[in-house]
């Protein structure tokens, strides 16, 4: 049998069957129990799917001797506390026959229906396939997963209780396995279940993953919790007896309950504010729960005439939800002898919801009241999935996507027209346009926020109010994903530069094809019908290409050179009948007199290449310089200055990866070259320098002083971008009639030895 995360697979030893069939039945017994809220024909179809389960699992054991069978009903067990439907808990109990019993999906969808076959299949691990290694297993089973929970979030549910069951029994397992699967869970699994609301669910899998990744710090930390309970009995009685005497003199029913902070947020407090123990003081909270809304406000004034409220402690999770639809008031109250104590404040609705999540939509029916805000819990992440995964072909990729948008902590922000808006803790205001919409985030060129301009990549906090300023004609930048926090964004933006990139690269592929061809005597290149389409076919086999665009990206982006493939291609055609012109052969490989077996053909730069050509940031080539083209491997083309020590150390090395390119007559953009300005120092020298090239209608891009202590003179370091050299002439005058300027020049890369 295949070994699954809850142990090896084993026979059941012959006089061990009735004591397994006894212990299943048993079990089986105590679901129909949790039942109750299910019809007779959902129960009889739930019996069959556990049938089914027993006898593929039989003869299987889990570590600790029960019967296999045990594990698939303790986690519909889960689901129906959940209160799940009949669907939902007949997939829980068969959610490793596929994997571990070698049934079929087809199998299921003969016996169950497709819904539940499709339940079971999101499941499924992809232990079939090969992967390169764990990482890339792990991130593929992962991307089926979330992408099955974002068609049915059901699937996600039974994970989560098959998790749940994982970790309560994680003690049977080899201890060489606690320090991974607690660890996936901790990083991943909790976090989910924090995103879709199972606030329960996500405390008991963040306390018992503790317990396993660090035993030692989980029994030193619970001994002390049962000490500081046990002294402190006393004081939780009489808050609990004052809170109630409060509320009965206003005539206000509530519900009260005393909660403890979990093991794992003391020991995460403690290691992250470097505290003690004894210096951990909320540890005890309450849960008070009022009959209506209205009722929450009315018992936050009675517990703050009550106790002395702590500063900044308040927060009004009712206004604004958090991101998964929880729904409370906090507030943290001095209590009796100093000691912090939390509250929280809401009505029965939200208490379900705060605790269940996204599988309080099994809890309402929909014309009951917050049937519409349960039904949406986590409805806009899970659509998110299925956004990123549309852009995302990489399991990996997918998966770092995913994780960036699990953080617990959010910011709220709004639009200007008073549309509230969650994000991550350190979003962007270009995380908030693509929140917004797609296209929104693609066109954006500035901000306000406030109604103050603001960078493209200030973080956002509590209460911004957001405007996103937008141009049809733009862009996204790739430096937006050096700051971007959300997966959408990523996703977006990676999705949109490889498009263009492969765009620009095919278009420059195809012209930089076409001179070579031109070099060996063929005027075009050929199309791809006819005759030609087995040319084009015989070609791609020759280069490993799966297709003509494919090739012309390649050779764009510098990973084929362009006259090798021209020399098969007229090879190729010649096999046709198409023979080569001599009179063009001695025009293109001649006309310039080149001989030193560069790549031929000129191709003409007027800046608006885009990805596939790069202007190479050693030597910072502008209109009017001389330039040469280096087709890197897999970099496109990078154009640097003729005289620049770096492409002349290339072209001894890869003189064949080199052709000619020259300046369009008017370039469509301006670029970027590096000044320095040596100043003599003195009050308002910067100012005066900056406003001399601003004088001459450049851009200044960065400005670089260097680490040195200033001296008497100083070398001042401007990016700036220009038009030309003209141009750059311009600025350099106007700067040299600047008073305190003793030296302007443009910045040449020098030779190295």
């Amino acid at each position: 049998m295949t070994p699954t995360v809850d142990g090896t697979l084993a026979a059941s030893p012959p006089d061990a069957a009735t004591a397994a069939a006894s212990a299943a039945a048993a079990s089986f017994a105590a679901l129909l129990g949790k039942l109750d809220y299910l019809g007779p024909t959902d129960i009889e179809h739930i019996r069959q799917a556990y049938r089914f389960a027993d006898e593929a699992h039989l003869g299987q054991l889990r570590k600790n001797g029960d019967p296999y069978i045990t594990h698939p009903i303790a986690v519909a067990a889960q689901c129906a506390e959940w209160k799940l439907d009949a669907q939902a808990l007949m997939a829980a109990l068969m959610h490793d026959a596929i994997e571990d019993c070698g049934v079929t999906k087809q199998e299921l969808v003969e016996r169950f229906g497709a819904p539940v076959a499709e339940l079971v299949d999101g499941l499924t691990k992809l232990e079939r396939l090969e992967f390169t290694s764990r990482e890339q297993n792990q991130a593929e089973s992962f991307r089926k997963m979330l992408l099955a929970m974002a068609k049915d979030v059901r699937v996600i549910l039974i994970k989560l209780a098959d998790r749940t069951h994982n970790m309560r029994t994680m003690a049977d397992m080899p201890r060489n396995k606690w320090q991974r699967i607690s660890s996936e869970t901790l990083e991943i699994y909790a976090p989910i279940a924090h995103r879709l609301g199972l606030n329960f669910t996500y405390r008991e899998l963040q306390d018992l993953a503790f317990r396993f990744l660090h035993p030692w710090r989980y029994e030193v930390l619970s001994k002390a919790l049962n000490k500081a309970r046990n002294r402190r009995r006393d004081l939780i009685a009489r808050v609990q007896q004052e809170v109630e005497a409060a509320f009965g003199r206003h005539k206000l029913g509530v519900r009260m309950m005393g909660r403890e902070k979990t093991l794992y947020f003391i020991y995460r407090k403690m290691d992250s504010k470097h505290l003690s123990f004894a210096q951990v003081t909320d540890i005890y909270g309450f849960r008070l729960v009022v009959p209506d809304l209205t009722d929450c406000y009315t018992a936050l004034g009675v517990l703050h005439q009550l106790y002395k409220p702590l500063p900044g402690k308040f927060r009004d999770y009712v206004a604004i939800p958090k991101v998964n639809g929880y729904q409370s008031l906090h507030t943290t109250l001095v209590g009796p002898f100093g000691t912090n104590i939390e509250f929280q404040v809401r009505t029965h609705a939200m208490d379900v919801v705060a605790e269940s999540g996204v599988a309080a939509h099994w809890l309402y029916k929909a014309n009951e009241p917050g049937s519409d805000m349960s039904q949406r819990l986590g409805t806009q992440w899970l659509q998110s999935l299925l956004d990123i995964q549309q852009e995302t072909h990489d399991a990996s990729e997918f998966w770092d996507h995913i994780k960036i948008d699990l953080f617990p902590d959010a910011v709220y922000v709004f639009t200007p027209k008073s549309k509230i808006l969650a994000l991550p803790r350190g979003a962007t205001v270009v995380d908030f346009a693509y929140a917004i919409h797609s296209d929104i985030g693609q066109r954006t060129v500035a901000a306000r926020i406030n109604g103050e301009q603001r960078p493209l990549r200030s973080e956002l906090a509590n209460g911004d109010v957001v405007e996103v300023i937008t141009d049809e004609k733009a862009e996204p930048n790739p430096t937006w994903l050096s700051f971007v926090k959300t997966g959408r964004a990523r996703s977006k933006i990676r999705h949109h530069l490889k498009t263009v990139a492969q765009a620009k690269s095919l278009e420059l592929g195809e012209r930089m094809l076409s001179q070579a061809l031109r070099s060996e005597g063929i005027a075009q290149l050929p199309g791809e019908d006819g005759d030609h389409g087995t040319v084009w076919d015989k070609l791609l086999r020759f280069t490993g290409n799966k297709s003509r665009g494919e090739l012309l990206s390649d050779i764009g982006m510098g990973r084929r050179i362009a006259s090798m493939v021209g020399k098969k291609l007229a090879v190729l055609l010649a096999e046709t009948g198409l023979k080569p012109d001599a009179v063009l052969i001695s025009t293109e490989r001649y006309a310039a007199g080149q001989d030193d077996g560069t790549l031929q053909g000129v191709v003409t730069l007027d800046g608006s290449e885009g990805l596939s050509v790069q202007y190479a940031p050693c030597c910072k080539p502008i209109p009017g310089d001389r330039i040469v083209g280096y087709l890197g491997r897999g970099e496109g083309l990078v154009v640097h200055a003729e005289d620049c020590p770096t492409a002349r150390r290339l072209r001894d090395r890869d003189a064949e990866r080199f052709l000619e390119v020259e300046w369009a007559d008017e370039p469509v953009r301006s670029f970027d070259t590096t000044v320095i300005v040596t100043v003599a120092n003195g009050k308002g020298v910067l100012a005066r320098v900056a406003s001399s090239i601003a004088a001459a209608e450049a851009d200044i891009t960065h400005v670089d002083m260097g680490d040195e202590p200033a001296q008497t003179a100083t070398d001042i370091r401007f990016s700036v971008s220009v038009r030309d050299r003209q141009h750059l002439a311009d600025v350099l005058r106007s700067l040299k009639r600047t008073p305190s300027v003793i030296k302007a020049q443009r910045y040449k890369a020098a030779a190295k030895a």
